[in-house]
């Protein structure tokens, strides 16, 4: 089961008011509540009103998906999709925000969502990777949509640690960096002036179903 929360409308036009043309996506997977196509075109009103009052007219297109963590489903169902779009704001939880970021890194990806919960099914002969903390105030919108909490070894928020080498993490040289990985992702984007941003430390207040309304 993944918990998750609405982050606050006002947040959300913060970080959609550079763009016009936004797709939001809707996840009908694992999220309690379920955010799917009936919420996403509810936020889609929501925020195009927020916009007016703010003198922004917003093109939303919205969708709906089974399973946004699904690379394969993810791609078949929003490669037609992001045609003429120049953002994605996803209603899934933090793995879900991810798994589009990394289908399409040169779109920024925004989470709607904050992630409280999440408990993962163990798979016979599988190997799960933990791809968010469900911290309750998701930082993917300044990471490029790579979340520097699990990808990284330290849990580092405010960029590197300086012991990388050739893009690989200094405690396991077969994983990739996460703020190499952020770099690059944010470059794509045009973006890097985030990685200037000063992220305070988690509050652990945040994490758990007992902060969810």
């Amino acid at each position: 089961m993944i918990i998750t929360a609405p982050k606050p409308l006002d947040e959300i036009l913060g970080f959609i008011s550079p763009y016009s043309s936004i797709l939001i996506a809707g996840c009908d997977g694992c999220t309690q509540p379920p955010r799917g196509l009936r919420e996403a075109k509810t936020l889609s009103q929501l925020l195009e009103l927020g916009g007016k009052l703010r003198n922004k007219d917003f093109a939303f297109r919205v969708i709906t998906m089974a399973k946004q963590c699904d690379s394969y489903l993810a791609a078949s169902m929003l490669k037609s999709q992001v045609d003429g779009v120049e953002a994605v704001l996803s209603l899934a939880c933090g793995a879900g925000v991810q798994t589009v970021a990394e289908l399409f890194p040169e779109l920024p990806v925004f989470p709607a969502q904050n992630t409280h919960f999440i408990g993962m099914e163990e798979r016979e002969g599988g190997i799960l990777e933990e791809r968010c903390a469900g911290c309750g105030n998701c930082l993917l919108v300044q990471t490029g949509g790579i979340c520097p909490i699990t990808r990284c070894a330290k849990g580092l928020l405010n960029g590197a640690c300086g012991g990388s080498k050739n893009g690989k993490c200094e405690l396991n040289s077969e994983k990739d960096c996460a703020w190499n990985l952020i770099y690059e992702r944010l470059k794509q984007q045009s973006k890097l002036e985030f990685l200037k941003e000063f992220r305070l430390p988690r509050d652990y207040q945040l994490r758990g179903w007992r902060v969810v309304p």
